[in-house]
């Protein structure tokens, strides 16, 4: 259960899979993790995670430290000449064509500077597996990496050395110890999507963050910012929120799926959302509605993102890259 909730969600951590059991201290494979990535003739069929644009280039990420890329609009694809880990990745960003980072387990972060052809580590713990699930690269030099009970990561220095941030407690009593599963920006301003309702901004590259609790209960695996200015978070069972006023209001969206929300994204003059269970969600108005259609492969999709083209739709599953979702994604 474990292993598959990892592999299939990446940066998802449903709070009913989550245990103690997850931090595994002195795990005799970990400094094995840390090896390249091997040569895979079939890496566009590994189990994919994350998607991000570095300019026009399609950049993904999964397991066994696979990544892919393409510059073509997602019609084909190629492995990255060197990846220096093996770790499942699960998150992947990029502030601009060249600079980028992407982060996964044993809280692994590998930098790139030549659009994803070639990586660098610059962070790994193999004491204790504390997964890092998302991270954002606001420019060349500040990013924010995130992950289980609270772990949050930043640089100043393009990751030559990356600092714990501790969060205080949130309003609502407890331990800031809530696993921070996604996380996106709208201008200046990062938000971080997490359990137990939250939602998490900052708007000094994430030095300090203030909580923004939405009156759900339970975890939120996703997030996106949309042109018009509205926040959309969602996850466990279907769950979409939003919020019109930057965060500080928020109220529930129909989604019309009780499978759990992996990705968001903004598609032409469409909101795209994909789910588990081969579901897939567009909203026409802003996030304030969705449709649900499933895929008959019923395959569980993990993110989505819009090409360079800004109208087609990229998606990753278990099974690797999903460029057609289905009749939905057309516009």
């Amino acid at each position: 259960m474990k292993r598959l909730a990892f592999q299939i969600l990446g940066m998802v951590l449903a709070s009913q899979l989550a245990s103690p059991a997850l931090a595994q201290s002195g795990h005799p494979s970990a400094s094995l993790q840390q090896r390249d990535a091997r040569v895979n003739a079939h890496a566009t069929e590994e189990v994919l995670l994350a998607t991000a644009l570095a300019s026009s280039r399609i950049v993904a990420v999964g397991d066994h430290g696979t990544v892919v890329l393409s510059d073509d609009g997602g019609k084909t694809f190629r492995q990255a000449k060197t990846v220096p880990t093996r770790v499942a990745l699960n998150g992947v960003s990029f502030s601009d064509a060249q600079n980028g980072w992407a982060t996964g387990h044993w809280g692994t972060i590998i930098r790139t500077v030549d659009g994803g052809e070639t990586w660098t580590l610059q962070r790994t713990d193999t004491q204790t597996d504390r997964p890092l699930f998302a991270i954002h690269a606001s420019d060349a030099q500040h990013g924010v990496a995130v992950g289980l009970w609270s772990l949050l990561l930043t640089t100043q220095d393009g990751g030559q050395h990356w600092q714990e941030v501790s969060l205080q407690a949130p309003p609502d009593g407890g331990k800031a110890d809530r696993n921070l599963l996604g996380i996106f920006s709208s201008g200046s301003t990062l938000y971080v999507a997490a359990e137990r309702g939250a939602v998490l901004q900052s708007s000094d590259f994430g030095n300090s963050w203030t909580y923004l609790m939405t009156g759900y209960g339970g975890s939120f695996w996703t997030g996106t910012a949309l042109k018009d200015g509205s926040l959309l978070v969602a996850g466990l069972r279907g769950t979409v929120y939003r919020s019109a006023d930057a965060g500080k209001t928020w109220h529930a969206v129909e989604s019309g799926t009780k499978s759990s929300v992996t990705g968001l994204a903004e598609v032409g003059d469409s909101v795209m959302a994909v789910a588990l269970d081969g579901v897939v969600l567009q909203s026409k108005d802003h996030g304030a509605s969705f449709k649900a259609t499933q895929r008959e492969d019923r395959t569980s999709l993990t993110s989505v993102m819009a090409s360079a083209n800004g109208r087609d739709v990229i998606a990753t599953s278990k099974h690797g890259i999903v460029a057609d979702l289905i009749p939905l994604g057309r516009h």
